[in-house]
């Protein structure tokens, strides 16, 4: 009697051992499967848990990075922002300073290296300073890679909260932009500008064709929102999305449907703004009533008609006061 007793007080002892080891096992499933999740995330929103601000690649920590969409043959566009909303020389080392504003004309390199066309790029930049040069080969066709690289970059050079793109025939206040992204801070991913949701266009002598038109469903369908390119802004961890995953983000033919493809199985959250998409008569009439837009141009040019001339007078009439920019306080705009 005593050895079957005995039998039993073991048989029960090997099964308690037995469902303890299947709980433990079970447990550190458990941690594997959420160290496994948490790694995926971090890889895609480049979440990182160490302290960066240690690390051999310091970048500067500003607000937000403006990135002004330019091409060689747009020396003349270029001035006529530099004569009116965009500041030069000391202002402009200033304003990233004093403000956490980076303002800077993005440009790529021609397909022959050291051309006269980036020698007259070298030469613009030693005066006015205010280029980001990107590793990226110029053309009409390639702005979705070049939008891509353009992110990347100024994530890898600046730690801004947000990172802007607009094009250089359209007209902005700089102060109304930051006091408007600074409501939106507390995101964590953002996305803001005038959505819009155009049709995909399938002849093939349209100017903005989409040659994978298929994709988006039947004939005469439109795109999913997106905001339109002449400007927009995303939070920090969108462009580092872009950034750590550059090698699997598909390109369409047009860079605004491009960009918004990118965000649109993720959690994100669409804001548009109205003010950032004002026409030039538009916005006269809301400065006259006190309230500036953050950006104008003209939608029959996609930008300011005959931007080069008329841009000093949309300032003008659409502009903010010169201290705007430099009186508010955006890290108190919470």
């Amino acid at each position: 009697m005593q050895e079957k007793s005995h039998e039993k007080d073991v048989t029960e002892e090997v099964l308690k051992i037995h469902k303890a080891i299947e709980a433990l096992g079970k447990s550190v499933a458990m941690l594997q499967k959420q160290l496994s999740v948490r790694h995926s995330y971090q890889q895609i929103v480049g979440v990182s848990t160490t302290n960066t601000s240690t690390g051999g690649n310091q970048t500067s920590k500003v607000f937000m990075v403006i990135g002004v969409n330019t091409a060689f043959s747009s020396r003349q566009r270029r001035d006529s922002l530099r004569e009116t909303w965009m500041p030069q020389g000391e202002k402009l080392e200033k304003l990233e300073k004093e403000k956490g504003i980076v303002v800077k004309f993005m440009i790529g390199h021609s397909a022959t290296p050291h051309s006269i066309l980036d020698k007259e790029i070298d030469s613009e930049d030693a005066q006015y300073k205010d280029f980001f040069r990107l590793d990226h080969v110029e053309g009409y066709y390639n702005l979705s890679a070049k939008t891509k690289t353009f992110f990347s970059s100024a994530v890898a050079t600046w730690d801004a909260e947000f990172y802007v793109k607009i094009d250089d025939d359209v007209h902005v206040n700089l102060g109304m932009l930051g006091s408007t992204l600074a409501l939106h801070r507390h995101k964590p991913r953002v996305y803001i500008g005038c959505m819009k949701s155009g049709p995909v266009l399938t002849k093939k002598t349209a100017k903005y064709r989409e040659p994978e038109f298929w994709k988006f469903g039947e004939e005469g369908n439109k795109y999913f929102r997106h905001a339109t390119g002449q400007i927009y802004a995303i939070s920090k961890d969108l462009a580092t999305y872009i950034s750590n995953n550059q090698p699997i983000l598909h390109k369409y033919a047009n860079e605004d449907v491009t960009l918004g493809s990118w965000f649109i199985g993720l959690e994100v959250e669409h804001i548009d703004d109205g003010n950032f998409c004002c026409s030039t008569p538009d916005c006269e009439m809301k400065a006259d009533a006190g309230e500036v837009c953050v950006a104008s141009f003209d939608w029959t040019c996609s930008g300011v008609c005959k931007s080069v001339n008329r841009m000093w007078m949309v300032h003008m009439i659409c502009g903010e006061d010169d201290k705007a920019v430099w009186d508010a306080n955006y890290y108190s705009l919470r």
